[in-house]
């Protein structure tokens, strides 16, 4: 059993009792990303991830300096963003850090509470509260700064009844390829600079309400040759999970340091979607031509049964199943989990996702950690870049 059990159960028995009121979230809104290429980008995420097509705003609707398409998948919505002229600040984002996440959109029912409270606890406001109108209600938004150039935006829809937002009207395509089974954002995980992880811990303790309930130092997270820190962050009612990573020293340039230096700066490195079928998931997605980390060595899932312990009764699973999709197992005292890696869904060696199924755990699979960071050092070690 992982030895983070103790610390995630002692660590959500706290979480209510030391998070702050003054930001309730319902949940994550959207993910907006700045991309070279929307339209092709949402064609990749339809074909590959299953998504399907929702709303879009271009020169059609109005837009003069920006095309979006939003494609959705159950409750998880992806905007993709893409300038229209070279002097954007959407542009100058994507020459610097390549496609990534930009906005962040927490779901609020007051946005401009939301914006005001975080803000005089030293936010840094990067949109002031705006009402947005048209036909079908408003929506208003309000957004600050987090790690890097990334932003939560804040977004109150309560008087909205349209597809996604004003100045967006419905996508209607011909080619929407079935879902593979992928429900709601799990956690999204940012990587920091070096000696910054602490600052952000504290950034949203003081100024979001988080709680840490759960910390890894480079002891527990280390190979032979790189190591890193991780603590995770959480609101109030559990709904928002924010691991902050950053680098620690070791023989050779930790996932870390090499995300760092693609991305030029801090940023969300990975998103972790769940499913209820991981292993249909997994199928599904290879057979669409994504592409996963390798799989563990043997030994790996010949552990199994003595990590899981007492879990192993109540596993649907078969290992040999799992091995052969090369899905990782572990487990805490609520129960297990199964979890599994993307290699990066750019040229750029920054954005992966995370596929994960919980069978009651609340972890974050530290059981797996070693496995994991061997697997994408290996892919480091492909590119160059260990």
């Amino acid at each position: 059993m992982s030895k983070e059990v103790k610390s995630v159960n002692y660590g959500l028995e706290k979480i209510f009792e030391g998070a702050q009121d003054f930001l309730p979230l319902l949940g994550t809104d959207y993910v907006e990303f700045y991309v070279g290429n929307a339209k092709q980008a949402a064609h990749f995420y339809k074909t590959a991830f299953g998504f399907q097509s929702h709303a879009y705003c271009g020169l059609e609707t109005g837009s003069k300096d920006r095309v979006s398409y939003v494609i959705k998948q159950d409750k998880i919505r992806l905007v993709l963003t893409t300038a229209l002229k070279s002097d954007s600040p959407i542009g100058e984002h994507v020459k610097k850090h390549g496609d990534g996440v930009k906005v962040v959109a927490l779901w609020v029912e007051d946005a401009r509470s939301a914006w005001e409270e975080t803000t005089k606890r030293g936010a840094k406001s990067f949109m002031e509260p705006t009402v947005e109108k048209d036909e079908h209600g408003e929506v208003v938004r309000a957004g600050v700064y987090t790690y890097g150039e990334t932003v939560h935006m804040f977004v109150e829809r309560k008087n909205y009844k349209g597809e996604f937002m004003p100045g967006f009207v419905k996508w209607e395509s011909d080619y929407n390829p079935t879902p593979v089974g992928l429900k709601y954002i799990d956690h999204m995980v940012g990587n920091v600079g070096w000696g910054e992880m602490n600052t952000w811990v504290k950034w949203y303790e003081d100024v979001m309400g988080f709680v840490n309930f759960l910390s890894f130092d480079d002891k527990q997270i280390h190979t032979e040759y790189s190591a890193l820190m991780s603590k995770v962050m959480s609101n109030g009612n559990g709904r928002i999970k924010f691991p902050i990573n950053e680098p620690a020293e070791g023989k050779k340039k930790s996932q870390i340091e090499e995300y760092l230096d693609f991305y030029e700066g801090p940023g969300v490195q990975h998103i972790a979607v769940a499913t209820d079928n991981i292993i249909q998931t997994v199928s599904d997605l290879r057979a669409r031509g994504v592409e996963f980390l390798s799989t563990p060595p043997q030994a790996y899932y010949d552990e199994i049964p003595a990590r899981l312990g007492d879990h192993m009764s109540m596993m649907n699973e078969k290992i040999e199943d799992l091995q052969k999709l090369g899905i990782l197992v572990d487990a805490d005292e609520e129960g297990y989990l199964l979890q599994i890696f993307t290699k990066p869904v750019e040229d750029r060696p920054t954005l992966f996702y995370e596929i994960i199924q919980r069978m009651g755990a609340r972890g974050f699979g530290a059981g797996n950690f070693k496995a994991l960071f061997e697997s994408i050092e290996r892919e480091q070690e492909r590119r160059g870049t260990l």
